[in-house]
């Protein structure tokens, strides 16, 4: 089994660096970055089980980061390392979707055991059809880590596309429940964390926009499922 990767994001390089070779000791594969903006290009490079960020750093804090990336996947575990223990900056991280919370300074082994529920707990949960990563609608072939659909024209001519987070996100749910009904609420929930009015009108847009770029293939449809959820019917060729 692959070890679990850890995108640790701490703006004390030598702080930084005691904690990844204590992590690395354990098994764990660990990128380390010192600032927020560095982080994040990290996360985009890459791919992580768990991630540990410091709350205040440079160029952007560890709340900020939390939040770009919560954009791009709502499931991830992040738990905030901070000297901080003011009350509203431990609310303040929940309320964005921490995982777990700890202050320095911190007994490392704890730190290590939170991290091990916290992975248990998300890897427990996983639905397997979440692993696949590429798929083939219709003409159409994407590219979910690296979000390009590309349409063949025929053997040497395509199209490709890329995608932008939630447009990646929510194809990636339609194609996991193709031909079958994809619950509004769960696709709001999953890739926008929250099912609301504003949220819901939000899902209409990226829908119109995913129709725009399926409309090549005329065997591919997606349609409202009124009151459900939408459904993204792909009929074989010979059916059509």
């Amino acid at each position: 089994m692959a070890n679990n990767r850890i995108l640790l994001v701490e703006d004390d390089q030598n702080f930084g660096d005691v904690l990844r070779s204590y992590l690395e000791m354990h098994e764990y594969e660990v990128t380390l970055a010192t600032d927020g903006a560095q982080g994040l290009e990290s996360y985009n490079q890459g791919e992580f089980d768990l991630c540990i960020f410091d709350v205040m750093m440079p160029k952007k804090d560890g709340f900020t980061l939390a939040k770009e990336i919560r954009e791009q996947d709502q499931d991830m575990p992040i738990i905030f390392l901070t000297a901080k223990t003011m009350k509203n900056d431990v609310l303040e991280g929940f309320k964005i979707g921490a995982d777990d919370y700890i202050t320095k300074p911190f007994n490392s082994e704890e730190l290590l055991y939170r991290i091990q529920a916290i992975l248990k707990r998300s890897q427990t949960k996983a639905d397997p059809r979440e692993e696949i990563k590429e798929f083939s609608i219709g003409k159409y072939h994407f590219n979910y880590p690296l979000r390009i659909l590309t349409y063949n024209l025929d053997e040497e001519d395509e199209e490709k596309n890329k995608l932008s987070p939630k447009e990646a996100q929510l194809l990636r749910m339609f194609a996991i429940y193709m031909n079958d009904i994809l619950p509004r609420s769960e696709a709001l929930n999953k890739i926008w964390g929250e099912d609301n009015y504003f949220t819901a009108r939000s899902m209409d847009v990226f829908v119109t926009k995913l129709r725009k770029y399926l409309k090549n293939d005329e065997n591919i449809e997606i349609v409202n499922i009124h009151g459900n959820g939408f459904q993204l019917l792909v009929k074989a060729e010979e059916e059509a």
